[in-house]
């Protein structure tokens, strides 16, 4: 992405984007996603001076250059947890960012030479000189345009709390959900009801296989040899490889989805559908991982290996059964979620652009963290800001059956994982999470992510994983196999 100025980026707050009239044709077809609590549109001079009430819709930032636009912003985290102030870390990711690629407490230390080695194949006395400019500064976030060295650094220097999310080369198509696949969802929600062939497959689901499974990843089995699954790494591509593996003793198909060269892959994993049904349902989380800046260790326990070991746990649940559906389902471990996402944007520009039929998907995305004094939770996006409301209108259903020990409610923020790249392409989707709240895992994004932690809660992964299988199981399957 270069961009020659002048342009225009206009952010569109999230609940304002239905006031917009739909005779704003150049303003449509120059939509770049959501970034934020905003929807981000970069317009060209003839399209700004074509209405003088775009300044109306939302916050106006001229933009003469970049090659890289990226919106980088502190996640929300529980106030707790938050030890310095926004402007304190956006200076120190300036400062980081400045002294690329020999920033850290230590550059000569033997983990920070292997940090760089490992993730960049760049020697920290390399000297190379970035190039970035703040272009917009807001109380919770920053617009930066940075080069492309920068940008592959920028995971690596963020503050641990931080997240940021890449513009995409081109616009994105501003498609809403259509009005018959709102029409299919709200007919699914009278069918729910408890059922004793799903309550046996869900009750079955093992808590001693999602801790052998999700140790195995975080490298806290003694067998495995995975220290991190930075997308970059080749601890990834060893996960990747073991996914399929696993995920293919279900029944499944599976295949390895190459979408950006240095990145590992998407695992993508199917059950062909028996009937004639062309609809898709999807459950997803994302494999990569982050640790602390420096350190090659990144075992990413909750974040996100709690959804990837809910994926293999829904797996042997089908494996189980020798469940037969009548609708494609798809088992999807992606690559990239912590670079912005980019495996799962990949791979949902490439369904809709082969016009598949995807009903929902539901992305899994930290599940674990059970903090002291709080009951057991399953937070769902909010549909207000992204996602779609019948999902999650269904998850909570779902949820009042199947997993009653949770207490069910929205997370107070936007987007943030891959159900955000099915949203953006037009597909139904929601996030189920950890806490109906912001984040509260001390160990977020840290290399202490281990599942042998004090809030780590294998139990309430299970409680969660069972309202999944019912996105695969319920209406679809063969219920001549009784329990």
């Amino acid at each position: 992405m270069v961009l020659r100025g002048p342009l225009t980026l206009l952010l569109v707050p999230l609940l304002g984007l239905d006031h917009v009239p739909s005779s704003y044709d150049c303003l449509f077809r120059s939509y770049y996603g959501t970034y934020s609590s905003r929807h981000a549109f970069l317009v060209d001079e003839a399209c700004w001076l074509s209405s003088f009430s775009f300044t109306e819709l939302g916050t106006a930032v001229d933009v003469q250059w970049a090659q890289n636009l990226v919106w980088v912003g502190r996640n929300p985290m529980d106030s707790s947890l938050v030890p310095t102030s926004f402007e304190l870390d956006l200076g120190d990711l300036l400062t980081r960012l400045a002294n690329l690629p020999g920033s850290g407490p230590d550059v000569d230390s033997e983990e920070t030479v292997s940090f760089w080695q490992t993730h960049f194949k760049l020697e920290p006395t390399q000297k190379i000189v970035p190039r970035f400019d703040v272009l917009h500064l807001e109380q919770t976030g920053a617009l930066l345009s940075v080069d492309n060295w920068t940008l592959q650094s920028f995971e690596a220097v963020l503050p641990c709390y931080w997240a940021f999310s890449v513009f995409p080369t081109s616009p994105l198509p501003l498609i809403p959900v259509s009005r018959r696949v709102r029409e299919r969802l709200r007919d699914l929600l009278p069918t729910i009801r408890y059922n004793h062939v799903i309550a046996a497959l869900v009750n079955g689901i093992s808590v001693y296989h999602l801790r052998e499974d999700i140790q195995y990843l975080t490298g806290e089995d003694p067998s495995s040899d995975i220290l991190s699954r930075h997308s970059f790494s080749e601890g990834a591509i060893r996960a990747a490889e073991w996914l399929k593996v696993r995920l293919e003793e279900s029944g499944a198909s599976c295949a390895l989805e190459h979408f950006q060269e240095g990145f590992s892959p998407n695992v993508i994993c199917e059950f062909g559908a028996s009937g004639n049904s062309t609809e898709t349902v999807i459950v997803g989380a994302h494999y990569d991982d982050r640790g602390s800046f420096g350190s090659v260790r990144a075992p990413g326990a909750n974040d996100d290996g709690s959804g990837t070991g809910a994926l293999l746990a829904i797996a042997r649940a089908i494996a189980r059964r020798g469940v037969v559906f009548r609708k494609t389902v798809r088992l999807c471990a992606f690559s990239g979620e912590e670079q912005s996402m980019v495996g799962s944007r990949a791979y949902a520009a490439k369904l809709r652009a082969r016009g598949e039929d995807v009903l929902l998907m539901v992305q899994g995305d930290m599940l674990a963290f059970h903090a002291a004094g709080e009951p057991p939770q399953l937070g769902l996006s909010n549909p207000a800001l992204v996602g779609t409301a019948e999902v999650t209108q269904i998850l909570a259903n779902v949820s009042a059956i199947y997993g009653p020990e949770l207490t069910v409610g929205y997370a107070p923020y936007p987007g943030g994982s891959d159900h955000q790249s099915f949203h953006e392409q037009g597909y139904p989707s929601a996030q189920v999470y950890e806490r109906a709240g912001y984040i509260k895992d001390p160990m977020y994004h840290d290399s202490g992510d281990l599942s042998e932690r004090e809030g780590y809660d294998f139990e309430q992964i299970k409680s969660i994983a069972k309202v999944q299988v019912w996105f695969d199981l319920s209406g679809d399957h063969n219920e001549s196999d009784h329990p």
